[in-house]
């Protein structure tokens, strides 16, 4: 059987996260790829993208919508019908998007969660949906987004989780199976470090990191409270629409960074005494990428750290995303002996090697299958 020709896709390349990171180790997995996008901001997502060749949607002629993604979702379900595919097998890593590109091939779809702004939009937006304004704009999309998105995702031919979590949304939303593939962690500890402008200094006695968008499910706010009263600092490394909120309500032993690089990520990591984790991730990385620098981390018991985390081996974990409760695992994250070995063995099981066997394996089960 010859070798299958690959396309990988994903919503849109605007940002950086750990969905963007599982993207760019598809295309070291295939590098002759085509990357398909509905758009790509060169200036806000991974440098690394540079390197791809990227394939985007009608909208991505729209400076605004470059730079502000989440304005185009009435688009979106339109932009994401007219993205065509030649391929024989398109990868599409999705959050509600890219599921519904079409191709020529077989489509295999790399799910991080059924879209938010349908099944959990309070979750989304932080809040209950129906006391603000963008609340109310999804509720009256809902009905012919849903319609949308259902079509979609019966479109693949293979649908695969990244999570135990995702695949039981995945089954609630859609009424199938999915199999569940863990993502690969993003940052390698193999890497050159380089210290943060101005922070060097400021965190030489320790400090406790976050590394998160700024978004309002993912509890930032809640973490810089669990630090207000401890001697220790905060570092938090991320950007998002409550940069300002949050600047505003740190106190003097919190320092917010964003635009930050992997070699200056990986000097973070490098020196924290731990890592926080607040959010109900889909799957969440950050854990894994503390893990393979052997720090410990203080995680919300819920989604996918359920998947990443070792209670009592690689972390602890926390109950409610409250300060109260975040501030009592850090209490149990300085009482605890750990070892950074047995942290890094761990971490070790989520690496891309493995990551992109299983894909392999699924690749491989769907071109016999077709015949």
């Amino acid at each position: 059987m010859s070798t299958p020709r690959i396309a990988i896709a994903h919503d849109y390349i605007t940002q950086r996260g750990g969905a963007e990171r599982v993207v760019l180790a598809l295309t070291r997995m295939f590098p002759d790829a085509v990357l398909y996008t509905t758009l790509y901001n060169a200036e806000t997502t991974y440098p690394e993208f540079r390197d791809v060749t990227i394939v985007t949607s009608p909208l991505n002629r729209i400076r605004f919508l470059r730079t502000h993604h989440r304005a185009a979702l009435p688009l979106l379900a339109w932009a994401s019908s007219r993205v065509r595919v030649d391929a024989d097998v398109l990868v599409a890593s999705s959050s509600g998007w890219a599921h519904g590109f079409r191709t020529t091939g077989q489509k295999l779809v790399y799910c991080h969660s059924p879209a938010r702004w349908l099944y959990r939009r309070d979750d989304y937006l932080g809040a209950d949906a129906h006391r603000s304004l963008i609340g109310w704009i999804l509720a009256a999309l809902t009905p012919a987004l849903s319609r949308w998105d259902k079509r979609a995702a019966a479109g693949a031919d293979r649908y695969l989780a990244n999570s135990t979590v995702i695949a039981e949304r995945i089954k609630n939303a859609y009424g199938f199976d999915a199999e569940v593939v863990f993502p690969p962690f993003g940052v390698s500890p193999d890497g050159l470090l380089e210290p943060l402008p101005d922070i060097e200094e400021w965190v030489a006695d320790g400090y406790y990191l976050v590394v998160s968008r700024l978004m309002p499910y993912k509890n930032v706010d809640q973490a810089i409270e669990a630090v207000r009263e401890r001697d220790h600092k905060l570092l938090i490394v991320g950007a998002g629409p409550l940069d300002a909120q949050l600047q505003a309500q740190a106190p003097g032993n919190v320092r917010i960074v964003s635009n930050v690089g992997d070699r200056q990520l990986r000097w973070a990591y490098r020196h924290a005494r731990a890592v926080i984790a607040p959010s109900f991730e889909d799957f969440g990385l950050t854990p894994l990428e503390a893990g393979v620098f052997g720090k410990p981390v203080a995680a919300l018991r819920a989604g996918g750290y359920l998947d990443s985390v070792v209670e009592g081996r690689s972390g602890v974990f926390f109950d409610e995303a409250r300060a109260a409760d975040i501030a009592r695992a850090l209490d149990e994250i300085e009482a605890h002996d750990w070892d950074a070995d047995e942290i890094i063995d761990h971490a070790a099981g989520f690496g891309e090697a493995h990551f992109h066997a299983k894909l392999d394996a699924v690749i491989d089960e769907m071109m016999n299958e077709r015949g």
